[in-house]
């Protein structure tokens, strides 16, 4: 079996009013990172470097940081602590920024999910997270993630 083209892939385009050096930032700084997603955040946005976002209560996605090419191009393996179907680091993701006109298109990728279950389940975070990214990084409040709010005490 070539776990190559066994593993499932979730991709998605998006338009955001902001350039890529802006977008950028919303995903290697802490603290522009936390207005879209999560409660936590260390990131150390060098190759080998630890990201880390407590996307909610008891929820903690981790991996490192694998290639930056600021403003355009950046990739992080992903993992869940405390799940046995994707561990922390055994995904990547993929985030292409490109300049359209005044905005960026910015490409999406999450590769080497185990299966379509896992696949439905982050595709599930990501429609919920990346319209919050589009609207951070044009300057605009997401307002609360009612994710948060609405997580069990744990």
């Amino acid at each position: 079996m070539d776990t190559a083209t066994d593993t499932a892939v979730y991709e998605r385009t998006i338009a955001i009013d902001a350039s890529p050096e802006t977008v950028w930032e919303f995903f290697v700084d802490p603290e522009k990172l936390m207005r879209w997603k999560g409660i936590k955040a260390n990131l150390d946005a060098q190759a080998g470097g630890e990201y880390y976002c407590e996307v909610i209560p008891g929820h903690i996605a981790r991996g490192e940081f694998v290639e930056l090419d600021k403003p355009n191009r950046l990739v992080f393996t992903w993992g869940w602590d405390d799940n046995e179907g994707v561990p922390p680091g055994s995904s990547t993701i993929e985030v292409d920024l490109a300049a359209d006109g005044d905005g960026t298109s910015l490409r999406f990728v999450h590769r080497n999910l185990p299966n379509a279950e896992a696949v439905a389940s982050h595709a599930q975070g990501w429609d919920h997270y990346l319209p919050r990214l589009e609207l951070a990084a044009t300057g605009k409040d997401p307002g609360e993630d009612p994710w948060v709010t609405q997580a069990p005490s744990m």
